[in-house]
């Protein structure tokens, strides 16, 4: 076991789990689950956050945050062994906690790396304290030395020698210089494979090199600067240097990504979603009805036949769910399960326009008619203060509308919760602003519960003309150049007439159950099962990975 070892700042594995904080951390822990479905010899790294991400609270539309302390030993085991990362002139000392993903043909362990109960100095214990913690970049810098250079270290404290390391972002990018001291720099670089998330630059880790000489002292290789950048380093650059292989995570993010570094061959893998883990219960009941293969194979999905009645029930059944969740909330009969629900649920950074649907809101009211109401869910990074102000607009735009729109936003967005917007909802909304989007896996759950999707074409939706309608009315809509001023008040515009024409017309129409059963068959591509099989096929490139090579 342990083939391909798969590293990872953050690991969504559960909800009681809190070491991620969306969509990157989510789609790690569902290409692992994928594997271990598979019977893939994989192994996870990652961190283990004592105090995990942030606790969210509203009050009046403000986000605050706590921190609450975490113990994994309730969920996971210690791993008897140690091992020691270079920070400054000393060396942190490190452990690891075990979970194991048990799938339907195999298992993939995860380790937690952690910096805690080692008899380090009080600021090393902290390293592992807070996802995305500190308000520094050496604190940034010692995460990364812990998870990349440690990751190596513990794997082969635990006599696991992968021949595939493939680095889920350029967090894990320090693993390829402790990956050389070992192998040599063109072994090293045979086993590395690397998949980059970010279409925007600022959203790339880039540290001084005055720092990285203080953090890693004389750890770093002479030709550094050749690999990972001249001015700063470039987590992103020493990870695509030290690769044999690299990848976007949609084909169009694919392109942004090989426009951003042109000197590097860098290609697409489409991301998938875990079908089990994000198909509400009546569906999965549904699917083993008319597909018995599907656990095994997603991708039969795709050409799904299902009887209008069964689809129904079992869709009336999810969507009571996030009715019961959201009258729970708010302590009121506030959401009704006869009316169009719209759900918006993820990070809540600048660039995924949470606000734009509330641009108009008297066009709003006029569309709605009593008829509509919106959920929205999402956590902006504590030290992300416009991210703050789109939750704090939703809220101003709730008060405003009153009963003429009924809309929520839920604290505590979680797995669990995310589960209950996605399969519940009528239409899942998505309004980037183009091209920054790099995938959007959101959508591709509410495919998996047969919920149309209404997006901005960017990320995964570039690559699917059914089951949804598209938010954008400029002809190059899929192209890498950003928005003009006059395109994004076209999404505005086009966005309301598609909402007043088309979703409302057609809800609750033999039409929108006919966009249902097309959502479901996205979800016969858009799963992680296909995603993890592409890995397999176009990055990993090993024999007798699974007995014999599969197709999805």
């Amino acid at each position: 076991m342990g083939k391909i070892a798969y590293f990872s700042m953050e690991i969504g594995l559960e909800s009681k789990i809190p070491t991620y904080s969306g969509g990157l951390g989510v789609l790690a822990g569902d290409h692992l689950k994928a594997a271990a479905d598979l019977g893939l010899p994989m192994v996870g790294i990652t961190l283990m956050y004592n105090r995990g991400y942030f606790e969210q609270h509203i009050n009046e539309g403000v986000q605050t945050e706590s921190y609450e302390h975490f113990d994994p030993s309730l969920h996971m085991e210690e791993v008897d062994l140690n091992s020691t990362v270079p920070i400054e002139h000393r060396k942190v000392k490190i452990k690891a906690w075990k979970y194991e993903i048990k799938g339907r043909k195999g298992i993939v362990p995860v380790y937690f790396i952690d910096t805690n109960g080692l008899d380090n100095r009080p600021w090393d214990e902290d390293i592992t304290h807070k996802l995305y913690g500190g308000d520094h970049d050496y604190w940034r810098v010692a995460q990364e030395v812990v998870l990349g250079i440690g990751g190596v270290r513990m794997l082969h404290e635990l006599g696991i020698e992968p021949e595939v390391y493939h680095l889920n972002e350029g967090h894990g990018a320090f693993a390829t210089i402790e990956l050389v001291k070992y192998h040599g720099y063109q072994n090293a670089k045979d086993k590395t494979v690397f998949t980059t998330h970010t279409p925007v630059s600022a959203g790339h880790d880039k540290f001084g090199y005055d720092l990285i000489n203080q953090v890693l002292t004389s750890y770093m290789p002479r030709n550094i600067k050749q690999l990972a950048g001249e001015h700063d380093l470039n987590m992103t650059l020493l990870a695509l240097n030290n690769s044999r292989y690299a990848n976007g995570v949609a084909r169009k993010h694919g392109e942004v990504s090989q426009k951003m570094f042109p000197d590097h061959e860098i290609g697409y893998i489409t991301n998938g979603v875990h079908s089990f883990t994000w198909t509400s219960d009546a569906f999965l009941e549904l699917y083993d009805k008319n597909l018995p293969d599907w656990r095994d194979d997603p991708t039969l999905l795709e050409n799904i036949e299902i009887k209008e009645y069964d689809l129904l029930r079992a869709y009336f059944k999810t969507k009571q769910n996030l009715v019961d969740l959201v009258n729970d909330r708010t302590e009121k009969d506030y959401f009704y399960p006869e009316k169009l629900t719209i759900g918006f649920a993820r990070r809540f950074a600048t660039y995924k326009r949470a606000s734009l649907i509330f641009s108009d809101l008297e066009r709003l009211a006029k569309i709605s008619n009593g008829n509509l109401q919106l959920v929205f869910a999402g956590k902006a990074h504590p030290m992300d203060e416009y991210g703050k102000s789109l939750i704090y607009e939703i809220h101003q735009a709730a008060s405003a509308l009153g009963n003429k729109v009924k809309i929520v936003f839920l604290e505590g967005y979680d797995m669990e919760m995310g589960k209950i917007l996605t399969s519940g909802c009528d239409v899942w909304l998505n309004t980037p602003q183009r091209p920054r989007e790099a995938s959007g896996t959101s959508g591709m759950k509410a495919a998996h519960n047969a919920n149309p999707h209404f997006s901005v074409n960017d990320g995964w939706w570039c690559e699917t003309n059914i089951g949804g309608w598209d938010i954008g009315t400029n002809e190059n809509a899929c192209s890498l150049a950003p928005p003009t001023p006059e395109e994004n008040k076209d999404d505005v515009n086009n966005l309301y007439n598609k909402l007043e024409f088309m979703l409302m017309p057609t809800f609750g129409t033999r039409e929108w159950t006919k966009k249902k059963i097309q959502a479901i068959r996205n979800a016969g591509y858009f799963n992680s099962h296909r995603q993890v099989m592409d890995y397999v096929n176009k990055a990993y490139k090993l024999d007798n990975l699974l007995g014999k090579q599969q197709t999805y």
